[in-house]
């Protein structure tokens, strides 16, 4: 089913400077928009050329513009070549970037349709010049084929009829904007998939919100299947680390701003204990997860099982109550006892037998429950073996591509 995610980060300049501290920053700005657009776009600060024309999986890649903005702002290398020229600062900021998954039930035509639509209406009309690509799922390089995306890097300046604006917009940084932007793309999502005529839905919250949401609509499907441990993204940095065996190397760094941290000690930064907190590779990490939802949901069918046999006994117990108060007489009742205290009987045995009817209704209800949970827990079982599969073939892709061949033995032709 279509899943929600929307991240951002700001793209600066890194630091590619000599060991004895010659040379100039590089940029993120030039080689993302390359990257991510699938073409070729000159660095005008060190005149590198980022050239990623060959790249698989770019659908579709353009520029939007304010109305009224330079007209020069739709070319790729101009616009973040004047980016590059704006800031002087070695750490400046150049660009902020959204990735955002795309439902892969909608066809190509309605991902674009999206994606113009959201951007249009919360980035460009806002005055930001927007440079978007749609990336489509690379099976051969072992990318999941669900796995639609779309990256959107937006200027920091507002467009005006003369190029960028030379202050850049504060505005845009506000987290309450953020939250509004997450918020948005979840209705958009949802607002495609309904003119499309598909079901499922998305939503922008944890799984944690949704399941306390659940359990006070009491919805206790829904929330049995928010049950789980959110997964984690593994890019493509994650698996050339493993393709290259060079697992990330755990060690204390220090983080955050020079701050005064105590009374009466030098300022410093913040020190994390990143061995503490190592987990090995994401690969690994992300597999440790998707095996633990799936031991947790076969504890929880399991439960469900236990559960569904001792209300199939009270069923049958309660079954058997009515039964005996509808159709069944106290021995020798009707004579030893007078007329009064007959009818007294009879309204006792009306209340008996309405009071199991009432049980036995109740039961009949929780036992639909029960077997829609078992039906979701078994399609839940079913997705979470396919994405343990999943993950095995990108362990296996991301293992070194050794030929062997017999000792002595020359390369041939087709070696």
């Amino acid at each position: 089913m279509a899943i929600y995610h929307f991240s951002g980060q700001i793209l600066g300049r890194t630091a590619k400077l000599n060991p004895d501290g010659s040379g100039r920053p590089g940029s993120k700005a030039a080689a993302a928009a390359a990257y991510r657009s699938g073409s070729q776009v000159r660095d005008y600060r060190t005149g590198e050329l980022h050239d990623y024309s060959r790249r698989k999986g770019v659908a579709h890649a353009e520029i939007m513009v304010p109305v009224g903005a330079a007209a020069w702002l739709e070319d790729r290398e101009l616009l973040w070549g004047t980016v590059e020229r704006m800031e002087k600062r070695a750490d400046a900021q150049l660009a902020r970037e959204f990735n955002m998954a795309l439902p892969h039930e909608l066809d190509a035509a309605q991902r674009l349709e999206l994606v113009r639509g959201f951007v249009q209406r919360h980035f460009v009309n806002r005055g930001m010049v927007a440079d978007i690509a749609l990336h489509d799922p690379v099976p051969e390089q072992g990318q999941s084929r669900h796995n639609y995306h779309a990256h959107v890097m937006l200027t920091l300046r507002r467009a005006t009829p003369d190029g960028l604006d030379p202050v850049k917009t504060r505005e845009w940084n506000s987290k309450e904007l953020l939250n509004l932007w997450r918020a948005e793309w979840a209705v958009s999502c949802n607002a495609a998939l309904a003119r499309a005529g598909r079901q499922v839905r998305v939503d922008h919250r944890t799984l944690v919100a949704q399941r306390d949401d659940a359990l006070q609509r009491k919805d206790m499907a829904r929330a049995a299947e928010l049950n789980r441990a959110p997964e984690i993204h593994v890019g493509p940095r994650a698996r050339q680390a493993v393709r290259h065996q060079r697992p990330p190397v755990s060690r204390v760094r220090e983080v955050g701003a020079v701050k005064a941290r105590a009374p009466g000690q030098a300022p410093a930064k913040r020190v994390r204990e990143y061995p503490a907190r190592d987990s090995g590779t994401r690969l690994d990490w992300l597999e440790r997860i998707v095996v633990g939802n799936d031991e947790r949901l076969r504890r929880d069918v399991e439960r469900i099982n236990r559960r569904f046999d001792r209300y199939q006994r009270k069923m049958d117990y309660w079954e058997r109550r009515i039964t005996f108060w509808t159709e069944g007489r106290l021995k020798g009742s009707q004579f030893r006892f007078n007329r009064w205290k007959a009818a007294e009987e009879e309204k006792q045995r009306r209340q008996k037998a309405e009071h199991a009817r009432k049980r036995f209704r109740q039961l009949v209800g929780m036992m639909k429950q029960l077997d829609e949970l078992m039906r979701l827990g078994g399609n839940r079982r079913e997705h979470g073996l396919v994405r343990i599969r999943e993950l095995e073939g990108w362990a296996r892709l991301a293992q070194p591509r050794t030929r062997s061949r017999a000792p002595g033995r020359k390369r041939g032709l087709f070696d």
